[in-house]
């Protein structure tokens, strides 16, 4: 079965978004438009699908009861913690995911290396979660 385009007042609705958590964040969009718009259309998708922007980029085996721990949701945690965002959505100028902030053995921070974060006084306003999020991290099963 063909998935049906984004409404184009989803798409409409995360462009903006996606331009509005860039500037308050201090991150980029990723510098290949292809990957910005994939990423956004299925942002868009679940807009439509599910009226809540969550990340496209993982597998869930129940959206719906995903869309209920707002972890995933557009802006995800992961971005509010650690200012990383595994899509490459948000990103730095360079095109890389911000790695700063990971802790060493996250994936993020072993696939792309320490990737520093050039405005560091912009984003992450659930910093003070990193600890919390890391025991979480540590206990989930493999």
């Amino acid at each position: 079965m063909m998935r049906q385009d984004p409404s184009e007042k989803a798409m409409n609705r995360m462009e903006k978004f996606v331009d509005a958590y860039c500037n308050k964040s201090g991150t980029f969009k990723h510098p290949n438009p292809d990957v910005t718009e994939a990423v956004v259309k299925g942002l868009a998708h679940h807009v439509d699908t599910l009226g809540r922007p969550l990340c496209p980029c993982r597998f869930y085996p129940d959206k719906e009861e995903e869309i209920k721990h707002r972890t995933w949701i557009c802006a995800c945690d992961d971005m509010q913690i650690y200012k990383y965002c595994h899509c490459l959505l948000f990103v730095n100028e360079e095109g890389l995911p911000i790695t700063e902030y990971l802790p060493e053995d996250h994936e993020g921070r072993v696939m792309h290396g320490l990737v520093k974060d050039s405005v560091p006084d912009k984003g992450r306003p659930l910093r003070d979660k990193a600890e919390e999020r890391e025991v979480e991290r540590r206990e989930r099963p493999s």
